[in-house]
């Protein structure tokens, strides 16, 4: 069985900089965060509504492996399903459901094309992993770290995904490593941003189009 890893750890001091001492400021149901983490970078996406919460991660390594997108539910406070995909040349995915007491009620892994069991442990850390992620969600919203996209222009803005033409604040460094990316792909890459009170911090440059990838409100 191939093993279950995951690879999205967090630098705390770098995110404590980026997020700064931020209250819980009012944010729209819908929001978009996201971090650089050691080893690629993580976009979340969360939607609150009533005493529901869901949450969909994007995480992109750096070394140009596939990404992995991972889907979590809350309820009343309580995990309910959690669906983690991973594209590429052996796609591994995994759907869970779990009860009001926390206990699996459906459990599905197929790992290229082959159905696998998933040991309690595995569970435990799927769960462990989601309610990370949900506080390093509180977290980022809290310290008003919020992620943008779009399309890069030649003359250094961007067209965002809602259309309108933007400036991100980059530091010349990025700037370098968006031009040195732009000369190894056709066409206009798309890049990720964070934005934050202390200050603005590139995520990552994409060969294919974020905005499409991204979810919508509506469907979310």
């Amino acid at each position: 069985m191939k093993p279950i890893v995951f690879t999205r750890y967090i630098p705390l001091a770098m995110l404590m900089l980026l997020a700064g001492c931020g209250s819980h400021p009012d944010l729209p149901d819908f929001t978009a965060s996201g971090y650089l983490a050691d080893r690629g970078a993580v976009r979340i996406w969360r939607k609150n509504q009533q005493q529901q919460v869901r949450l969909m991660t994007a995480y992109t390594p750096f070394n140009g492996a596939a990404m992995e997108t991972s889907d979590y539910l809350w309820q009343q406070g309580k995990l309910i399903s959690i669906e983690r995909h991973v594209s590429g040349g052996q796609p591994d995915n995994v759907t869970l459901r779990f009860d009001r007491e926390g206990h699996v009620s459906f459990m599905q892994r197929q790992l290229a094309g082959k159905r696998e069991a998933l040991s309690a442990d595995a569970v435990a850390l799927y769960q462990f992993d989601g309610q990370r992620m949900l506080q390093i969600s509180d977290d980022l919203l809290s310290g008003r770290v919020l992620l943008k996209q779009g399309t890069w222009q030649p003359d250094g803005s961007v067209i965002n995904c809602q259309g309108v033409r933007v400036r991100p604040e980059l530091e010349s460094t990025e700037l370098g490593h968006i031009a040195r990316q732009q000369r190894d792909v056709p066409g206009l890459p798309d890049i990720a941003w964070l934005e934050a009170p202390a200050g603005t911090e590139l995520l990552t440059i994409s060969a294919t189009s974020l905005c499409q990838s991204a979810p919508k409100e509506d469907d979310f």
